[in-house]
């Protein structure tokens, strides 16, 4: 009789190779502890399996009062239950299913957000975040079948460089292949294979690409790195998945090769890029804004050539990393229809998008080779050149706004947002934040502002990655750009309130009732 996970999990023995890779890790790479003439094609989740399972079982309407009593009572914390959300969505997903990757790149700034709450608060982004998890989970049919199983690595010879092999993988949309030999890469460290992993990742201008690939690495922390590879496989997924329709793209349009592609290899070429060690040169405020102006107004190309060119001349990296960051906030603050019924600014738009993008490969390059830096910071200058929205409007904040507000105190203009927001005003809700940046005030209670709303509203599944892409960009950038980063989020605030994901007007996100009733704290 075939045994269930949480069955073969009560007699799996211990032996040497697993106890150095870490029982998930093993189980995961297809090294089965199982008796002989059995095989058991699960994941192995250690101690959160049950929690997993629990997740991937249970609809969410009956588990959030379930997990809500555990966390309560101290049977479980929060990192426990985003670790165990975490690799409940990779089985089930893997990297394959468009709400299910966007609540994986959701369930860490959720877990962020926490450390900006009062104690009786912390647990809400979490237990949002959950309930979208297990209501897709359930919904998509796959509780039952989960898309991930153990696999076994590709013998390759030693020395081996996985990255051009995983690249090979990713254009040839060879799933097998690409998995085994990520698996392969996986046995020498995560970050080596990481590093190896960001050559099929680099490889199209898709921001989920990127932003799966930045919270997968980033969630380690969280799951453990015995489940790194369950957290970094849907990376390649992801790539493999979206190939067939990156070629229909070139074939729609004659193309011989997809434009960024061929644009990587000759710019590489030109500036000569992989051949020399990133610049030190750090860039002043007029650069910044020349920069970031120029990237925003150009092409996709054009973009990726001026950064290029940035690089070649020794501009340091995170130089670089933040010029195409205020790019892309330039995308949010000049879109210009502002009509009730023609144009939102949060969710999938080109500027939320784009800031997210740029903030992922920021974090990226932290951990990059040389060559992934050269390239991931090509790819995004691409990305945002690409990321056009509408942009005849001088950047929000606007002058006529700002001369309607009535007060410049501290209290007068949060309460100004707050009822901007309420009322979809982006206009107003960014001249109030924008006002409130120039006199000075403190910085957290504008934040805490946009937090309540980023946690009550869905923001069509982007909510809560935006307010960290925001939260860490403010941190990273030049005080004199700073206060652009806040505003924008004021405007995407004031979009997303009362939207749900199909961007239908007057609703919450999913489960924040319940969970504000059951944590017994005011809605």
């Amino acid at each position: 009789m075939k045994r269930n996970r949480r069955e073969f999990l009560e007699d799996v023995s211990s032996g040497m190779l697993i106890a150095g890779l870490g029982a998930g890790l093993a189980g995961d790479l297809g090294i089965s502890t199982a008796a002989a003439g059995e095989e058991d094609l699960e994941l192995n989740f250690g101690e959160l399996d049950s929690l997993v399972g629990q997740m991937q079982d249970t609809p969410p309407e009956k588990l959030q009062p379930i997990l809500i009593k555990q966390y309560q009572e101290g049977t479980v914390d929060l990192r426990q239950l985003i670790a165990a959300a975490a690799l409940a969505n990779a089985e089930t997903f893997g990297g394959q299913d468009y709400v299910g990757f966007h609540t994986e790149m959701a369930l860490l700034p959720a877990l962020q957000m926490t450390a900006d709450l009062p104690k009786d608060r912390a647990a809400l982004p979490v237990f949002k975040v959950l309930y979208r998890n297990t209501q897709r989970i359930q919904d998509s049919g796959l509780s039952k079948t989960k898309t991930l199983k153990k696999v076994k690595p590709a013998e390759l010879p030693a020395g081996t460089d996985e990255g051009p092999l995983l690249l090979e993988a990713s254009r040839a949309a060879d799933m097998e292949r690409g998995e085994r030999v990520f698996a392969a890469a996986m046995q020498k460290s995560p970050k080596h294979a990481y590093n190896q992993l960001l050559w099929a990742v680099q490889d199209n201008s898709n921001v989920h690409r990127f932003a799966l690939a930045h919270r997968a690495w980033k969630l380690i922390d969280v799951v453990g790195v015995e489940h790194a590879h369950t957290l970094l496989r849907q990376c390649i997924r992801f790539c493999v998945h979206q190939e067939p329709g990156i070629q229909q793209y070139v074939k729609r349009r004659n193309l011989t090769v997809e434009p960024m592609r061929a644009a990587i290899t000759r710019i590489v070429d030109q500036y000569r890029l992989l051949d020399r060690r990133a610049g030190t040169l750090k860039a002043d405020d007029a650069w910044l804004e020349n920069m970031s102006a120029y990237i925003f107004s150009h092409t996709d190309e054009e973009s990726m050539d001026a950064v290029a060119a940035a690089l070649q001349e020794g501009f340091a990296p995170e130089s670089v990393a933040q010029a195409i960051s205020l790019a892309a906030n330039h995308l949010v603050l000049r879109q210009d229809r502002f009509t009730e019924d023609s144009w939102r600014s949060h969710g999938a738009t080109p500027g939320v998008h784009a800031s997210d993008a740029a903030n992922a490969w920021r974090n990226m390059i932290g951990v990059s080779t040389p060559r992934n830096v050269m390239v991931g910071l090509l790819v995004s200058a691409w990305n945002c050149g690409g990321s056009k929205s509408f942009s005849s409007y001088d950047p929000l904040p606007h002058a006529e706004d700002l001369g309607k507000l009535k007060s410049t105190s501290q209290e007068a203009l949060l309460a100004e947002a707050e009822d901007a927001i309420r009322q979809n005003d982006q206009k107003r809700a960014a001249a109030a934040i924008g006002l409130y940046g120039q006199k000075g005030h403190a910085t957290r209670p504008a934040m805490d502002l946009m937090l309540k709303y980023a946690i009550s509203e869905d923001g069509r599944l982007h909510s809560e990655k935006y307010y960290r892409t925001v939260t860490e960009e403010y941190a990273l950038t030049n005080p004199a750009f700073r206060w652009r980063q806040v505003t924008a989020l004021a405007r995407v605030t004031a979009s997303a309130y009362g939207y749900s994901v199909d961007d239908q007007k007057g609703f919450r996100a999913a489960g924040y009732d319940e969970a504000c009733r059951l944590l017994n704290v005011e809605v």
